[in-house]
């Protein structure tokens, strides 16, 4: 019978500072065993991929739960001679260089699984697999608040990592999104409804997450509907979100140096959507100076704040932070987010 999994013994960090976190982890010289905790779609997986593509170091993404044991100890091929039998480990396990040996949903694998998991935790081996010396390994699981079907960690595992919790946090999606060039109505949406970021429904196969938006926005993109990632009734609200904007401001205008007749919206949706826009659409420096003049002379800090921190993570997607530089330091408003951005 599967054992409900214990409550992490963890520190609590947004996907942004788990990045953060495990940057400075893997510049250690001998960087400890990491588990990371958290609800599914939270952003485990991803910001463990971010970090390896960052560094330019190897990936081995495990999912434990689809493996057998054999999948990961490998074969036994006999010597007839010597009268054993020698194990030939799988290929997919390194042999070389850097990187990070992940055992992805460590604690949704089965007893035996995760036994095998605790040889490559506790010794860096199993059968006659070794794991180099550049690589880490480190894992990810669900919490049991979060109805997974996991198994209990055995504790010299558990005692071996250092453990971390993932929370679902808008301003750190809001950043990761920009970066990403999320679609601005969207991102806009949950911006005004963060608490639909991630909320999951046990009766339900689609729900809001993180993980669940990125998908809605690729859908969104294709002309296919987000409900098929995210659900009926979040759909329903993006929907009547959508509906809501359809009198915004003329960005355009704004954009092209022509707003000074425009007035910022008094309805918090369509603030939320004008700053997105002007944030995320600007094509050059021109543009880029009219939105942020716009925005310093007709916004408040709150939306300054937005619209710099939004601008900023566009710009470094797009290679155009001198540019973004350039139009801020040229704005009262908007200059004490150029200077936190220098330090």
């Amino acid at each position: 019978m599967k054992k409900p999994e214990q409550t992490a013994p963890s520190t609590l960090l947004t996907v942004s500072d788990l990045q953060r976190t495990l940057d400075l982890l893997l510049a250690m010289p001998a960087p400890p065993s990491v588990m990371i905790w958290g609800p599914p779609g939270v952003g485990k997986s991803s910001a463990v991929q971010a970090l390896a593509e960052r560094h330019g170091i190897g990936l081995v993404d495990l999912r434990l739960g689809q493996l057998a044991p054999t999948d990961l100890r490998g074969l036994p091929v006999p010597d007839h001679e010597a009268r054993s039998a020698t194990w030939y480990p799988p290929a997919f396990l390194p042999r070389t260089g850097r990187g990070i040996l992940f055992l992805d949903e460590l604690n949704l694998a089965p007893p035996v699984m995760q036994g095998i998991a605790q040889q490559l935790v506790l010794d860096r081996r199993v059968g006659d697999y070794v794991v180099p010396d550049g690589w880490v390994v480190w894992a990810a699981g669900n919490r049991k608040e979060d109805r997974a079907a996991v198994y209990e960690m055995p504790a010299p595992v558990a005692n071996r990592f250092v453990h971390f919790e993932v929370a679902a946090a808008i301003d750190s999606f809001r950043a990761w999104a920009a970066d990403r060039g999320f679609n601005e109505l969207l991102l806009a949406f949950l911006l005004f409804r963060p608490e639909l970021l991630h909320k999951p429904d046990a009766q339900a196969p689609a729900w809001p997450s993180p993980r669940s938006w990125d998908m809605a926005d690729r859908l969104l993109a294709a002309g296919i509907p987000v409900a098929a990632a995210v659900g009926q009734a979040a759909a329903g609200e993006f929907a009547a979100f959508r509906k809501l904007c359809e009198r915004l401001p003329d960005v355009d205008a704004v954009l092209d140096g022509k707003g000074g007749s425009i007035a910022f919206p008094q309805e918090a949706s369509h603030r939320y959507a004008t700053i997105m826009a002007l944030a995320m659409r600007p094509r050059d420096a021109r543009t880029m100076r009219a939105a942020a003049r716009w925005v310093g002379a007709n916004a408040g800090a709150e939306w300054c704040r937005l619209f710099a921190l939004t601008a900023w993570d566009r710009a470094r997607r797009n290679g155009t932070v001198g540019v973004v530089a350039d139009a801020f330091v040229k704005e009262e408003k908007l200059r004490p987010y150029l200077n936190a951005h220098a330090a």
